[in-house]
């Protein structure tokens, strides 16, 4: 595949903190050199937002998408659509997905557009915690233990990972796969599942990993900030 163009898509609910971390960052990403030629549009999927979310992503030039979900699954799926919607359809589009308390490497969408390139349909990447709360004392120990307890001495690691914070996907096999399911938590793992499933071209990879939030509270419950949340001691 050579993408003509790229769809990043973040769901935001009450994200006014955090986003325009997470906007800087994808702004740093689409100027790479390597992207010359490939549109970049990004779409804001803001979700039940009573802060200036909307406000902030539209001052950083996203695209803004107003939302009454307050489902994950829901709002990555809408934001998905519009962009395809505004980009002709999906073919020779590549859909990035990321969170909007995360920050992604000023290489990601080139990473992610070269594999495309090579022939991978779906890029399934890691994802590390940027600063542990003292609350979570010991936390980051067990986390690196558990997360990376599956790693290789040496060579490539396939993990078994999936983020909705660092994850792409040809458009035209997301379509193939039905796009992001309509669930309030897992909408990321049931996409990779249906990819895998339909014998498309999947790479879990941890070559380009994105920065989370450690928050103790974070928005979608079950997901991995809850994960991080139950390794702090309970009070």
């Amino acid at each position: 595949m050579r993408p003509r163009a790229t769809a990043v898509v973040v769901p935001a609910h009450d994200e006014e903190a955090l986003l325009p971390r997470a906007l800087a960052a994808l702004g740093a990403a689409r100027r790479h050199a390597s992207l010359a030629g490939v549109r970049v549009l990004t779409v804001v999927a803001a979700d039940r937002c009573r802060d200036a979310t909307a406000a902030l992503a539209r001052r950083a030039g996203a695209h803004v998408l107003p939302v009454d979900y307050h489902n994950v699954g829901l709002a990555r799926a809408a934001a998905v659509a519009y962009a395809l919607d505004v980009l002709g359809g999906p073919a020779g589009v590549w859909v990035a997905s990321t969170d909007a308390d995360s920050a992604v490497p000023a290489d990601w969408l080139a990473f992610h557009t070269a594999r495309g390139r090579e022939g991978w349909e779906a890029v399934v990447g890691t994802v590390t915690v940027d600063a542990w709360p003292p609350a979570a004392r010991g936390a980051a120990d067990r986390h690196q233990r558990q997360y990376y307890a599956t790693r290789p001495p040496y060579g490539p690691w396939h993990h078994p990972h999936v983020h909705g914070a660092n994850l792409g996907v040809s458009a035209e096999a997301y379509v193939r796969a039905e796009g992001f399911p309509p669930l309030p938590l897992g909408e990321d793992h049931a996409l990779v599942a249906a990819l895998d499933r339909l014998g498309h071209r999947v790479l879990r990879t941890s070559d380009c990993p994105v920065t989370t939030s450690g928050r103790l509270r974070p928005r979608a419950h079950g997901g991995f900030g809850d994960a991080i949340a139950a390794l702090a001691p309970r009070p």
